[in-house]
């Protein structure tokens, strides 16, 4: 199963970590989360891949960034998981 995650990244954060939900002007859920990484040459969005992989416990290459890649809210798709596991790893939003 493919399941997908909006999420708003900062890189830069001092340190890599979901930092919990918040919604859009649409109401619309989204996973706030921040890296240490830059956002040079890629690396912030491989941070990003990395812990979202690590929290679900799942490979990195299980997570794919579809749409966002450039800008700071991006959509994910995860392989492998069930929407339970994001409410298990992230909690659920508000």
């Amino acid at each position: 199963m493919t399941v997908r995650l909006v999420v708003r990244l900062t890189p830069r954060g001092g340190r890599d970590a979901a930092d919990g939900w918040a919604r859009d002007a649409a109401g619309l859920p989204y996973l706030k989360a921040r890296v240490a990484a830059p956002p040079v040459d890629g690396a912030a969005n491989d941070a990003l891949r990395r812990l979202v992989a690590k929290a679900l416990r799942v490979g990195a290459g299980a997570v794919r960034i579809v749409s966002g890649d450039q800008g700071r809210l991006k959509h994910l798709e995860i392989d492998g998981i069930k929407p339970a596991d994001l409410d298990r790893a992230f909690g659920r939003p508000d």
